[in-house]
């Protein structure tokens, strides 16, 4: 072994027993867990608007919006997502690896599936036409319940929800 190999090798046997890894066992908590606000129930028509102009598997945002959309969907609110622009590409039923459906890698589906139990429950999905033809997905390809709709639809339907008085979650990533 050269001398670089050798200080290297010593370099890590330091680094190693600097901190012990890990620090705390398995099932340990490191965060608090007070919730600060009330668990709020929707009122009697109210409405949860979310929109998204993000990646599936980019970053989490689309993902986390999915989820939050939901979680409003189960304290009784009317909820709807619009994907629009490269959002539309989270609602095509013919992600996966090898074959659709399947998981290249670990959580591939968890937008499909997670867009699939918000359908279940109730949820709206719209997605913009224009954001499908931009990156070469078919209409057919959607996820079974989702609506297509028309590019000058984001805007209306932004104001729709507005005018009902909506909570609107508006998440973009770039």
């Amino acid at each position: 072994m050269s001398e670089i190999d050798q200080l290297i090798a010593a370099n890590i046997e330091k680094s190693l027993a600097e901190i012990p890894h890990p620090a705390l066992p398995k099932g340990s908590s490191i965060y608090g867990s007070t919730k600060i606000f009330p668990d709020y129930k929707a009122e009697d028509g109210e409405s949860y608007f979310t929109l998204i102009h993000g990646i599936a598997h980019e970053s989490s945002v689309s993902f986390v919006a999915v989820l939050q959309a939901t979680r409003a969907l189960r304290k009784g609110f009317e909820s709807a997502i619009y994907f629009y622009g490269t959002g539309a590409m989270n609602a095509v039923a013919t992600r996966g690896f090898p074959t659709t459906g399947d998981n290249g890698f670990p959580g591939e589906q968890n937008i499909n599936d997670a867009l699939t139990a918000f359908i279940a429950e109730g949820g709206k999905v719209f997605v913009c036409r224009f954001g499908l033809a931009l990156h070469g997905h078919r209409e057919e390809d959607l996820i079974e319940g989702t609506i297509p709709a028309h590019p000058l639809d984001v805007q209306d339907a932004l104001i729709h929800y507005a005018r009902k008085g909506a909570i609107i979650n508006s998440t973009y990533m770039v």
